[in-house]
């Protein structure tokens, strides 16, 4: 497989500060790391000529963009249709519970609909996933 088969897009809501952006994309790698098939992962072990080992990384593209709160909730929608693609979402509930048993409560009591999005990432193959956020504008702190 080359770099270039599969990409990884984190997307921010762009009424989303800098701290809470760097939280949310920090979650939501966990998550797609956790899923995702084993060769998202390049070396997984590097060692620098001191003998010191570092953990790899990603082999594949990973960009941080952002959306209007409306397009991010649109695109969520979009890419979970697409059975191709490993979404991983945060909802504003997941900033507002401070442990894991008040956000499963949280969430249960939500309608999908009624959710409010800071966050997601998309990863899968390289045509999908630039299909649904190919023209989406790169994150950069302002």
């Amino acid at each position: 497989m080359k770099y270039e088969d599969k990409k990884i897009v984190g997307i921010i809501a762009s009424n989303v500060s800098a701290p809470v952006a760097l939280n949310v994309i920090g979650h939501l790698s966990v998550a797609i790391g956790k899923y995702a098939e084993a060769d998202i992962m390049g070396k997984p072990v590097l060692m620098d000529k001191s003998g010191v080992p570092h953990l790899g990384i990603s082999q594949f593209f990973f960009i941080v963009t952002k959306v209007k709160t409306s397009k991010l909730k649109e695109t969520i929608h979009k890419a979970k249709s697409n059975p191709n693609l490993l979404v991983a979402d945060y909802p504003k509930e997941m900033l507002e519970t401070r442990t894991d048993a008040e956000l499963v409560d949280a969430i249960a009591q939500k309608e999908n609909d009624a959710l409010e999005y800071l966050g997601a990432i998309i990863y899968g193959n390289t045509e999908d996933v630039n299909e649904i956020t190919g023209r989406f504008q790169l994150w950069k702190i302002d």
